[in-house]
């Protein structure tokens, strides 16, 4: 994830001075813990929360046990692990149900911050769920702010409930009774935002709450602004008493310490994070997860969770009976090619393979936009080229890297990863690895958890 990317390289640095010594002196791991303050503070995490969160390791690592373990550089990295989950609120806060529906998820934040957009992706999540949402339209002040939520509703196949520029309070209190007539069960509501926090937006938001008492109150905060989203945070939660935070931009090339800091300073934890402009880039926030990310272990689970979501039960054990069947074929690599783009961003999947973060793979080295070339080439052959692609010979793919605006070259690449991806599949199956796959170039592509590097 591009936001701990600088914090995770500062640790990993420090941690691996520790772990070259064999014994560790109370000298050398203080001086390791003004290193992680100076890597905190430079991650922009709030000063009061660095300043008890190295009280706290440093306590523990002081100790016997610490001092004369045999490996103790790795249990001051885990004694680092534990202490930022618990900094980011120890387990997963799920979204609360109303007893008696519909549940009522109100949205407030500051203009800018993704906050529309978020009632979308927040309404595609309850749709996952089993849920029937109804986004409420309450920003009746910013020129199309209704308008954008129709927008939005209609990516999500979402209906909006809108009363123009009625009392944003009277309006909420319409779309409940909207609810029960036609069995929606959560409500989201978009409400009004502000380019800086003031006395009105706070005393509308205020009779929202007071109206109809919500399931839900989230705060949609832009993670890229540091420690400015901190102290938005604190200001909406002493005058809402919100219940949970969503960061957006969490993708975004900035230093993290928004993820770090709020549910320390607030006491109110994050929830969710956005992780990417299209409706399905939202993830519960887990705090274990994250801080492995931070620590540059990966996320596996997160990257099995997206797998899963996006290939279906009856398309895996399609596959596997093709790699039984020795029948993969160039339109069952397409389909690969189609479940890799749904599963998010590349550079953030590698990121969540453990010990990847090491390896210093930058953006550049990760070409998605030879999948696109790759699928291009693919919807250009015949029926029969795609079942056989033995007989795909010089004429032929001339012919094709015509018709997909490609180099022969890129025909022959392609053709060479789906030799190379049946020739893995054989190999599973037959419980061996090919010879040679250990560290040969370009490697991947077609397979599950294959991805294609320039």
């Amino acid at each position: 994830m591009a936001m701990f990317q600088g914090l995770s390289e500062r640790l990993g640095h420090i941690f691996s001075k520790l772990k070259a010594r064999g014994r560790l002196s109370e000298l050398e791991i203080k001086q390791a813990m003004r290193e992680i303050r100076i890597a905190l503070l430079e991650a922009d995490v709030n000063l009061n929360v660095v300043k008890e969160f190295v009280a706290k390791v440093s306590e523990r690592a002081v100790g016997a046990d610490i001092l004369n373990s045999l490996t103790p550089g790795q249990q001051v990295v885990k004694l680092v692990n534990d202490e930022l989950i618990a900094l980011m609120g120890s387990a997963r806060q799920k979204l609360e149900v109303s007893p008696k529906p519909p549940t009522v998820v109100m949205m407030c934040g500051l203009q800018g911050a993704g906050k529309t957009t978020m009632c979308g992706k927040l309404a595609q999540y309850y749709i996952k769920a089993g849920k029937k949402p109804l986004l409420v339209a309450c920003d009746i002040y910013r020129p199309a702010a209704i308008t954008q939520l129709k927008v939005v509703g209609k990516s999500v196949n979402t209906p909006v409930f809108e009363q123009g520029t009625a009392a944003p309070h009277k309006t909420v209190l319409a779309a409940i009774k909207e609810a029960e007539q036609k069995n929606f069960d959560t409500l989201i509501v978009d409400t009004a935002g502000r380019l800086h926090i003031d006395r009105a937006l706070m005393d509308e938001l205020k009779q929202i709450k007071k109206a109809v008492e919500p399931t839900e109150i989230l705060l949609t905060v832009d993670a890229m602004t540091g420690q400015d989203a901190v102290g938005v945070a604190k200001t909406f939660d002493e005058a809402l008493d919100i219940t949970g935070v969503i960061l957006t931009k969490l993708d975004g090339d900035t230093r993290g310490g928004a993820a770090l800091s709020i549910k320390a300073v607030t006491g109110k934890p994050v929830k969710f994070c956005g992780t990417g402009e299209k409706m399905g880039d939202l993830e519960p926030f887990y705090p274990d997860r994250m801080a492995s990310r931070i620590l540059g272990m990966g996320d596996v689970l997160t990257l099995i969770d997206k797998a899963q979501a996006a290939v279906t039960e009856e398309e895996l054990q399609k596959l596997e009976k093709k790699m039984r069947e020795n029948s993969f074929t160039l339109d069952d690599f397409l389909t690969q090619f189609e479940s890799m783009k749904k599963m998010g961003n590349m550079s953030e999947l590698i990121g969540m393979i453990p010990g990847m973060s090491k390896m210093n793979i930058s953006e550049k080295d990760i070409d998605e936009k030879r999948i696109e070339r790759f699928k291009a080439i693919i919807r250009s052959m015949t029926p029969k080229e795609r079942e056989r692609p033995d007989i795909i010979k010089s004429s032929r793919r001339q012919r094709i890297a015509a018709g997909s605006g490609v180099t022969i070259q890129d025909v022959n690449q392609l053709l060479k990863q789906f030799d190379q991806t049946k020739d893995l599949m054989k190999a599973m199956k037959s419980g061996r690895m090919p010879g040679g796959m250990g560290g040969g170039k370009q490697r991947g592509g077609g397979g599950r958890g294959r991805y294609p590097f320039r």
